[in-house]
């Protein structure tokens, strides 16, 4: 573990540290969550159900969102909002009342994907101006090794003025929520827990463990905690855009890859894998983290960049199969009516963080195709800001020419294939569909007139 230095003034007292689990338990303490989107919001939720928990975010508009009962990511639901007992604010002053600080900040990559650590170091800074001794901060935002130790500390130092192993202590517990995932919960996934030496990582344990009844599992440091989160998602993406591969080399032997999945899967060991966009804050994220540390000593990625490379090609090899079906039906299509199911980046979830449809998007506007897009999970304000994207209702769609299906959501899963025949309208012969996601039967799309495709 990583030593800190001991004030020569006074001497490490143990005792305010130990005992904070006992203050949040009696309600002698108050923890803090600071950043309240899909991480941050159900851990100060959960944790609600048993100690007195500030839910720090410094957009007010937010919080008052909260306040209300409104819950915009939909993890936790309106109902458990309006009957929390979390302490909603946006002044950060309210922090210097918690002695355990839990940072659930996003950490995204800039256009270049190196790591953007704007939020996580604002909210050190944030903590530090209103960290009180004695006080625990745990870091859960997605990192690459060393960024804890090494950027937030000197920030939560300098602001604080207070001295880390002396006046305070550090831990990392990586976040494990899967967006939109109501079998994986926060409580039941087991949690990585780990301190800046092994009493901090006692406490840190003794605290998760209130909310986490799938239990924790500690290791040695910080570092290992930090890369453990960025391995677990880089594994997944490298074996995504294995399948990936697989499914444009099947295109071009015109064997159908779900088919070939679905044989390989009655092996007892085979992974379960399907090919797909790879977006999102987690697995389209955290391998660039991985692999910019790694470049910075020295050694330069062989297999997870190549996996990037893969998995951040498919939104255009998506719109070009479209292209290319939209010309054999005869169509021109600058001037075809293109709609796509789907902009956030997985089914079921309302988070449009880091979403591959925008890729498809973009490579049809480059054949200037304008395509109208469709998502009842979607913020409509989100998808503009973010996107500049109009979302448009199903309602008003009809004739289409051209469907692409790119999100599962259950609302177009639940569709009967004979409902999305109707919104082509007549001359299915000259129409197109591309279902990504197979969401519809391979003997459907056989039966039909339509030039389709699918991934």
């Amino acid at each position: 573990m990583k030593k800190y230095c001991v004030s020569k003034e006074r001497e490490l007292d143990m005792s305010d540290f130990k005992n904070i689990y006992n203050k949040l338990i009696f309600g002698e303490g108050q923890l803090a969550v600071i950043g309240l989107g899909y991480v941050g919001m159900p851990l100060a939720v959960e944790f609600a159900k048993y100690v007195q928990v500030i839910g720090f975010n410094h957009n007010e508009y937010r919080i008052q969102q909260y306040k209300k009962g409104i819950d915009p990511t939909n993890e936790v639901g309106n109902e458990a909002l309006q009957t929390t007992t979390v302490d909603f604010t946006s002044d950060e002053r309210r922090l210097k009342e918690a002695c355990f600080l839990i940072v659930a900040v996003p950490t995204p990559i800039n256009s270049d994907h190196t790591p953007d650590l704007y939020s996580v170091e604002n909210a050190s800074r944030i903590v530090g101006r209103n960290l009180s001794p004695g006080s625990i901060v745990v870091y859960e935002s997605t990192v690459y090794p060393g960024v804890t130790e090494e950027i937030c500390v000197p920030i939560l130092e300098k602001e604080s003025g207070l001295k880390c192993g002396v006046d305070f202590k550090i831990g990392y517990s990586p976040e494990r929520i899967n967006p939109g995932d109501r079998v994986h919960t926060l409580s039941t996934i087991r949690k990585i827990v780990s301190g800046m030496d092994e009493e901090s990582c006692e406490v840190i344990k003794q605290v998760y463990e209130i909310v986490i009844k799938a239990g924790t599992f500690p290791v040695s440091s910080i570092k290992t905690a930090e890369a453990i989160k960025v391995v677990e998602n880089s594994q997944r993406d490298i074996n995504i855009a294995f399948m990936n591969e697989l499914a444009m080399v099947f295109d071009k032997m015109n064997i159908d890859t779900k088919e070939v999945i679905d044989g390989m899967n009655t092996k007892w060991n085979a992974l379960g894998f399907y090919p797909g966009l790879v977006g999102g804050h987690c697995i389209g994220v955290d391998p660039y983290y991985f692999t910019y540390e790694a470049e910075k000593l020295g050694y330069h990625s062989q297999i997870i960049l190549n996996g990037r490379i893969i998995n951040d090609s498919m939104g255009a090899y998506i719109a070009d199969k479209a292209i290319q079906k939209m010309i054999e039906a005869g169509q021109a299509p600058k001037k075809s009516n293109v709609i796509i199911l789907g902009l956030t980046f997985k089914e079921n979830c309302p988070d449009c963080r880091n979403s591959k449809v925008a890729d498809i998007i973009k490579r049809l506007k480059e054949y200037g195709i304008a395509p109208k897009v469709v998502d009842p999970w979607a913020d409509p304000e989100t998808a503009k800001n973010e996107y500049d994207i109009n979302l448009t209702r199903m309602t008003d769609i009809h004739d289409i020419d051209c469907l692409i299906v790119a999100v599962a959501h259950d609302e177009f899963r639940n569709m009967s294939f004979e409902s999305i025949l109707n919104l082509f309208g007549a001359k299915l012969r000259e129409k197109v569909l591309i279902d990504v996601k197979s969401v519809f039967s391979i003997d459907a799309l056989k039966a039909s007139s339509l030039h389709w495709w699918r991934l």
